[in-house]
C-alpha cells in the first residue's frame, strides 16, 4: 500500500522528534533498467511496488507525489529506460494501533473529501508517549470508519498537518488518499492560508511586519525551537504579523503563515522579543512587561488563571479544494479561555489609557 502523506504544524514540543511540516520525504526511488520496454507509469509502479492499487497510485499521480526525473508526469506517460521515479509524501509513517474513541469533535465542514475541525486546547492531536488515548486521531478513527490509515493503524491517520496540544483552533482532515495527496501538496507550496491569533507580552514597534529566520530545535535545550537569523542551523521559517489590539503591557496580533515550522509562532515572537503570553515553555508564563507592584501582579496571575495555556489560535484556514479545486475558506471564534484573557487585557488597556489622559 502507497503510505498517505502526512504534514507537521507546531508541534508540541515534549514530542519535537523529527522533520518539520512543509517538507516532503521520498518514500521511494526507482530506476528503470536499460532494457524495460516502454510501459504506462501507473502500471509500471504497481509491478515494482507491493500492495499498491491503481487507484492509490493515479492519486498519487495526480497530486504531484509521483515525479519523473524530477518533473511532473500523467499516469499514460510511458517509463523509458533510466527514467528516476520519485515518490515523495510528508513524513514517514510510524506504525501503531490507534484505538477508535467516541469522543466529540467540533466539525465545521465536512463532505466525501474531507473535514475541518476546531481542535479545543488541552486535546493532544495524535497518539504519542503519556497520551495513546483521548486524542484527536483516536476521535478521528471513530468518526471516519473509511479514514485512510497505513495498513490499518497509521499513526496520524487523515491529518495533513497538525497543531499544538495547547494551542486550540482549525485543522483539515483527509478523508481519501487523492485529497490527502493534494492537501500535502498545497502545504508543501505555502499555498495554504494560515491565520493565527496570538496575545503576545509586549507590542511589536512596527504595527506590521515579517519575521524571517530560519527554525530549528535549539543547541542548549532540543525540547525548544531557536531562531538562527544567519541560516547555519534549522530550515527557513517566515512568519508575517500585525498588531490588532495595544495593551501597553500585552498586545494582540494576527500572524500569517509563509511556512508551518515546529513552533513557528512561539518561536519567531520570542525571537522578536514579545514571547506569548503564558508560554511556559518560552519564557511567557512570567511577568515580562509592567508594573511590580502587588495589584499588577495579583491581575497577571488571575489573567494567567483565566487564560491558562500559551494564548494561540488558529483562526483561520484556506485551500484549494482537491475536486472541485474552488477556493474555500473557513473562519473560528475565539474560545472561550482566549476570550477571558483578552477581555481582562482589554479592561486594562482602556483602564491605563484613562490614566494617562
Amino acid at each position: 500500500m502507497l503510505e498517505p502523506g502526512h504534514l507537521r504544524e507546531d508541534e508540541d514540543a515534549d514530542e519535537i522528534s523529527g522533520p518539520d511540516s512543509d517538507e516532503l520525504f521520498e518514500h521511494h526511488r526507482i530506476q528503470v533498467d536499460k532494457g524495460q520496454a516502454l510501459l504506462r507509469l501507473d502500471k509500471f509502479l504497481m509491478d515494482r511496488l507491493p500492495n499498491v492499487t491503481r487507484n492509490k497510485l493515479q492519486g498519487a499521480i495526480k497530486a504531484e507525489s509521483v515525479r519523473v526525473n524530477g518533473n511532473v508526469i500523467k499516469a499514460s506517460y510511458r517509463v523509458k529506460p533510466l527514467d528516476v521515479i520519485t515518490i515523495t509524501l510528508a513524513n514517514p509513517p510510524r506504525e501503531t494501533d490507534v484505538l477508535p474513541e467516541n469522543i466529540p469533535l467540533d466539525i465545521m465542514f465536512e463532505d466525501s473529501e474531507l473535514l475541518i475541525v476546531n481542535k479545543p486546547a488541552g486535546m493532544v492531536v495524535h497518539p504519542a508517549y503519556n497520551n495513546w488515548t483521548g486524542t484527536l486521531v483516536n476521535a478521528l478513527v471513530y468518526h471516519l470508519q473509511n479514514l485512510p490509515t497505513h495498513r490499518n493503524g497509521e499513526i496520524r491517520p487523515g491529518l495533513v498537518h497538525r497543531i499544538d496540544k495547547d494551542t486550540s483552533g482549525l485543522l483539515v482532515i483527509a478523508k481519501t488518499e487523492l485529497s490527502m495527496a493534494y492537501l500535502a501538496r498545497q502545504f508543501y507550496d505555502h499555498s495554504i492560508e494560515r491565520t493565527y491569533y496570538a496575545l503576545v507580552w509586549g507590542v511589536p514597534a512596527q504595527p506590521k511586519g515579517t519575521i524571517v529566520g530560519h527554525i530549528g530545535r535549539s543547541l542548549k535545550d532540543r525540547k525548544v525551537m531557536a531562531v538562527y537569523p544567519d541560516g547555519e542551523f534549522g530550515k527557513p521559517a517566515v512568519t508575517h504579523y500585525e498588531v490588532l489590539e495595544d495593551f501597553s503591557y500585552c498586545s494582540l496580533i494576527k500572524c500569517n503563515l509563509e511556512t508551518g515550522r515546529t513552533h513557528q509562532i512561539r518561536a519567531h515572537m520570542k525571537y522578536l522579543g514579545h514571547p506569548l503570553f503564558n508560554d511556559a515553555t518560552y519564557g511567557g508564563d512570567k511577568i515580562l512587561k509592567g508594573q511590580q507592584t502587588g495589584s499588577y501582579k495579583a491581575f497577571v496571575q488571575n489573567t494567567f488563571e483565566a487564560l491558562p495555556r500559551q494564548a494561540l489560535h488558529a483562526k483561520s484556514l484556506g485551500f484549494v479544494h482537491p475536486v472541485s479545486h474552488e477556493n474555500i475558506h473557513f473562519e473560528s471564534d475565539l474560545p472561550e479561555d482566549f476570550k477571558a484573557g483578552l477581555e481582562r487585557w482589554r479592561q486594562y488597556g482602556n483602564m491605563l489609557a484613562t490614566r494617562s489622559n
